[in-house]
């Protein structure tokens, strides 16, 4: 008889990685010893893996929010929404977000990913959910855990999604999308999407977690890049990047919000977010608000570093964002390039499959408005020497590249 822990016994990726001493992943860090830099195992890198894009996380500001409320609260909720987890707090971040998403409601919820397990709530027998094939992971699984018919379409090839959406049968229909793509830091073809959205009757509803506080003049993400806020019905944002903080919000019609309120299991059955993020999360909002300069900033620090790395013969893929997804290819090779990367004093991310397809491993960075133009100096040296050393690129940088302009809405 087969036992479920044979797959446990099979795995033996871990430990060749460790063996080989390329192992990327649960580093811990002991603390960080000036801004955008973390100590690792005794040594002070360069963070530049983290997804605070605005510098939030440590801004005493909001630091202080955060223990004020603890002071005033208590650690935890010790409870869901429904019953007895909902603070003053909560509310007053709802009636914030939503003002500030211009949607008619929001809903907080513990972590981004359970707000994107919510919307398995409004997936029913007979609808058919559309989504991007690298979405992230939370909408693929609000899918499965949902009753409809899942539908993938090639990354950003709205032509496939458009002959799919044609074939389909009479029930509801969602188009399901990341604003900014995790992996590749691309941006979704908003405009392609609402078109089809409005043709088919479908409903579009785009996860923000990536872009929400950095794109658009105020900071409210995809859709207001594109001046489309009013096209897409429901938005999902995380509030563990640019609001340095945790939780998850859904925003948009009153009467979904007030649906999924009572419906969806990732929020009635698990333990609110606790009072010192959600504190933690308004004075960020604060800031998003009253600072745009510190977007501005890290969008000028990211273009220099995906066009500082283009010109030495790295490829940044599609990205037009602070994510700068390194291009490596083989597995192996990229585990490496971490290994010797973080030895030069840079941590970044490791991404193989099944994060990324077979053959297109990368590292990616995400440029933060810590980091400084020194910084963006020594990531580059950095990757000329590990990327040189690896035959990743030329000794000699290329006579010409392709310059990144980036999604600036200002």
């Amino acid at each position: 008889m087969a036992d479920v822990f044979d797959k446990c016994r099979e795995y033996t990726a871990y430990q060749q990685a460790v063996s080989a001493g390329v192992y990327p992943y649960y580093h811990p860090l002991s603390g960080w010893p000036a801004p955008a830099e973390a100590q690792v195992r005794g040594r002070r890198v360069i963070m530049a893996g983290s997804n605070d894009y605005l510098g939030l996380a440590r801004d005493p500001r909001v630091v202080s929010a955060a223990a004020e409320a603890v002071h005033r609260y208590g650690a935890t909720c010790s409870g869901s929404r429904l019953l007895n987890g909902t603070l003053e707090l909560h509310e007053r971040l709802e009636q914030r977000l939503a003002r500030f998403l211009r949607r008619e409601a929001a809903v907080v919820v513990t972590t981004g990913f359970q707000a994107n397990l919510a919307l398995a709530a409004l997936l029913g027998r007979g609808d058919t959910v559309f989504a991007d094939r690298e979405n992230h992971a939370s909408l693929t699984d609000a899918v499965r855990l949902g009753q409809a018919t899942h539908r993938r379409y090639p990354h950003r090839d709205l032509d496939h999604l458009a002959r799919m959406l044609a074939a389909a049968g009479p029930g509801g229909r969602m188009i399901v999308t990341d604003g900014v793509f995790s992996a590749g830091g691309d941006l979704c073809d908003l405009p392609g999407l609402v078109k089809l959205a409005r043709a088919h009757q479908a409903r579009l509803v785009l996860d923000g977690g990536h872009d929400v506080g950095l794109l658009g003049r105020h900071g409210r993400g995809t859709p207001e890049h594109f001046g489309l806020d009013d096209e897409v019905d429901l938005v999902t944002v995380t509030l563990s990047k640019s609001f340095g903080s945790l939780g998850g919000v859904l925003a948009g019609p009153a009467e979904v919000i007030r649906y999924l309120r009572h419906h969806a299991r990732s929020l009635i059955f698990a333990a609110s977010v606790p009072p010192a993020n959600a504190a933690a999360a308004l004075a960020a909002l604060d800031i998003v608000e009253s600072e745009p300069d510190r977007r501005h900033r890290v969008f000028d620090l990211a273009e220099a570093l995906h066009n500082g790395l283009r010109a030495l013969g790295f490829h940044t893929g599609e990205s037009q964002t602070p994510i700068v997804p390194v291009q490596i290819g083989d597995s192996t090779r990229c585990l490496r390039f971490w290994t010797e990367l973080l030895d030069a004093g840079v941590f970044g991310n490791a991404m193989i499959p099944p994060a990324v397809a077979e053959g297109n491993a990368l590292i990616r960075l995400s440029v933060t408005a810590y980091h400084t133009g020194e910084h963006v100096g020594r990531i580059i040296d950095a990757f000329a020497a590990v990327g040189r050393r690896l035959g990743v690129i030329p000794a000699e940088p290329p006579g010409e590249y392709r310059p990144v302009v980036m999604a600036r809405s200002w």
